[in-house]
């Protein structure tokens, strides 16, 4: 059974991260492709959006079936699979998963016009639908 006090305090963690990530989107593109410091805490703060997502994930999962799959992009697919987020949400959310894998395993490679080109996508809109959906079965 999920623990709906644990996965609130996961998504919690992810709208903090969502909001100064949405703050920097705010400041332009321009300017945070131009100021390392906004560039690499764009970096970061995707990490910890995308391992929040992936936590809350892998605690349904690993409450309702025992077990969680092997790659965080499978989170995505297996909570889609299994009703807890519409499948175009899940399709959506895999490639933050593989765009975390990029930021945690080959940070200095990472293509600085890729971060703001991802900044100003629909990353962010993705992740809080994802919030309000688990937020909404949570309180279901």
């Amino acid at each position: 059974m999920v623990d709906a006090a644990r996965l609130r305090a996961m998504l919690e963690h992810l709208a903090d991260a969502e909001a100064t990530l949405e703050e920097l989107r705010g400041r332009g593109a321009d300017e945070v492709r131009g100021d390392v410091h906004l560039l690499n805490s764009a970096k970061y703060l995707f990490i910890v959006a995308a391992e929040a997502a992936i936590d809350a994930g892998q605690h349904i999962l690993a409450s309702e079936a025992g077990d969680v799959p092997a790659t965080f992009a499978e989170v995505f697919e297996e909570l889609g699979r299994a009703g807890w987020i519409p499948d175009d949400l899940a399709s959506s959310l895999v490639p933050l998963a593989r765009f975390r894998n990029l930021l945690v395993h080959g940070y200095a490679d990472i293509d600085d016009d890729r971060v703001v080109e991802i900044l100003a996508g629909e990353h962010l809109r993705d992740l809080a639908r994802f919030r309000a959906v688990l937020t909404d079965h949570t309180t279901a």
